[in-house]
C-alpha cells in the first residue's frame, strides 16, 4: 500500500509547479513485479491529473498575485502556454504532460476559466497516455 501512497504523491507534486519527476517512480515499483500494473497506472494518472487541477485552482484563483516575486510561474511561461490556448483552444489540454510547457498549460488553463471538468477529462485522458507508455516501455514492449 505504501508503494501505491508514494507513486500517488510523487505523480501530484510532479503535475504541480514543483520540479519533480514520477516516471521513475511508476517504473521502479513496476519493475519490483509486487504491484499490480493497470493499479499503478490508475493511481498514477489521477494523481497527476489532481496535480494538474492544484495549477488549475491557482491560475483561477490567485492570478492578481503574478507580480510577486514567490508567484509560481514565470510572465514568460505563462505567456506561451496561454499562446498554446490562442492556437488549439482547449484541445492543446490533452498535452498538459509535456515537460516545460504542461505545467503553465494547467495553469493558463484556470486562467482562462476553462469548465474544470472538460479540464479534468482532457488533462485526464493526456497524462494517462504518458502513464501507459512509461509502463510499457518498462515492460520492454517500446
Amino acid at each position: 500500500m505504501e508503494g501505491y501512497l508514494g507513486l500517488f504523491f510523487s505523480a501530484l507534486l510532479a503535475a504541480t509547479i514543483l520540479p519533480f519527476s514520477s516516471e521513475a517512480v511508476l517504473a521502479a515499483l513496476y519493475a519490483v513485479d509486487r504491484y499490480d500494473a493497470v493499479l499503478l497506472w490508475l493511481v498514477a494518472s489521477v494523481g497527476n491529473t489532481l496535480g494538474g487541477l492544484v495549477n488549475w485552482v491557482l491560475g483561477r484563483f490567485c492570478l492578481h498575485w503574478r507580480d510577486r516575486r514567490w508567484f509560481p510561474v514565470a510572465p514568460e511561461r505563462l505567456q506561451r502556454a496561454q499562446g498554446w490556448f490562442g492556437r488549439y483552444g482547449t484541445w492543446s489540454l490533452l498535452f498538459a504532460w509535456l515537460p516545460v510547457v504542461g505545467d503553465p498549460l494547467t495553469f493558463a488553463a484556470g486562467v482562462m476559466r476553462v469548465n474544470v471538468w472538460v479540464f479534468l477529462v482532457l488533462v485526464g485522458i493526456g497524462k494517462a497516455a504518458r502513464y501507459a507508455l512509461v509502463l510499457l516501455a518498462a515492460k520492454g514492449l517500446l
